[in-house]
Parts: C-alpha cells; sequence; structure tokens
C-alpha cells in the first residue's frame, strides 16, 4: 500500500472509494450515553449529492493548510483517505478535527484505517494539538473502530461541527 500526500487537484479522487456498508444498528447519544438501536441500511456508493457538496469544504481545508493522505494500491487505485483539518478548535484551542477518514470496503479490516489515523493523529501531535476531534458516522461498526482505537466521547462539543452533523456521535481522542 502507498500512502502519500494528495494535491489539492486530487481531493476529488476521495470520492472513489468504495463506501459500500450494511449498517444493521446506529448509534444515538441520549441522556449522556450511547444507546444502540437496530436499524438496516444498505449504503451501495456515497448519498446523493455529498460529493458536490463536500468537495469545495475540502478545498477549503486543503487551503488553510489541511493535510490530506491517500493510500493507493498495486494498481494506482485510491482505496483510503484520511483528512486533518489544520484550525484549531475548543474553549482552549488545542484540538483539530479529523475531517474524513474512509476505506474501501474490500481493504478494511487489514489495519489500514488504523494507519491513517495514527499518521493523523502523529500529524496533529506535530501542530501542537492535545486532541483530535471525530465527527463519526453513527454506525455500530464506525463507532466500535473509534472506540477501539481510544477515542472517547467528546467532553466538549463543538457546536459549528455539531450543527453541520447533528446526528453524528462526536469523540475525541487524546494526544
Amino acid at each position: 500500500m502507498n500512502i502519500q500526500l494528495l494535491q489539492r487537484d486530487e481531493i476529488p479522487l476521495v470520492w472513489q472509494i468504495d463506501r459500500r456498508e450494511v449498517i444493521e444498528n446506529v448509534n444515538y447519544f441520549r441522556n449522556g450515553e450511547l444507546v444502540l438501536e437496530a436499524e438496516h441500511y444498505n449504503m451501495q456508493s456515497w448519498p446523493t449529492g455529498e460529493a458536490e457538496h463536500y468537495t469545495s469544504i475540502l478545498m477549503d481545508c486543503f487551503d488553510r493548510g489541511g493535510t490530506f493522505r491517500g493510500a493507493f494500491d498495486e494498481n494506482g487505485k485510491i482505496v483510503g483517505a484520511a483528512i486533518l483539518e489544520s484550525k484549531f478548535i475548543g474553549a482552549n484551542r488545542d484540538t483539530v478535527q479529523l475531517k474524513f477518514l474512509h476505506v474501501s470496503n474490500n481493504q478494511r479490516k487489514q489495519g489500514l484505517g488504523t494507519q491513517l489515523f495514527r499518521l493523523a493523529v502523529d500529524r496533529a501531535r506535530s501542530l501542537g494539538a492535545r486532541k483530535l476531534y471525530v465527527s463519526a458516522t453513527p454506525s455500530e461498526n464506525t463507532i466500535n473502530y473509534y472506540l477501539r482505537l481510544g477515542c472517547v466521547l467528546a467532553t466538549e462539543i463543538d457546536p459549528e461541527l455539531f450543527a453541520l452533523e447533528p446526528d453524528d456521535i462526536h469523540l475525541e481522542y487524546v494526544i
């Protein structure tokens, strides 16, 4: 696997990542705790309009100095990506957001996501961050993945990020 920094004109490649996933359970944050509920979704691709909506947001992140890493298979196809925001958030301005972390369906459970996550943590540390903020899709697999990595429920919810993704589970990782 070849992991490299992405250039600005390569940002749209992230939408080629195979997001397929069957979701059986979804987490909700209620009364201060995670509540898992049975819900079935068969995600076959990115939601309609997501690439068009988020590409400009990712471009802005890049222009602010965000770090974009892509993982490419032996055929040169992108199979994973991690995007780290450079803008500090939180009351102490010591937190940066993991803006994007996705791995293609057939590459999951092989350590690539963890490798990309660790690279993002290392970069956040080099920027002087003390925490990584993750606004995560509430699927059981996604939340369990982040919890296994050592993420916990965020002690301080970022109001701007919450407004963008109120159904997400907001987590943090102490660096």
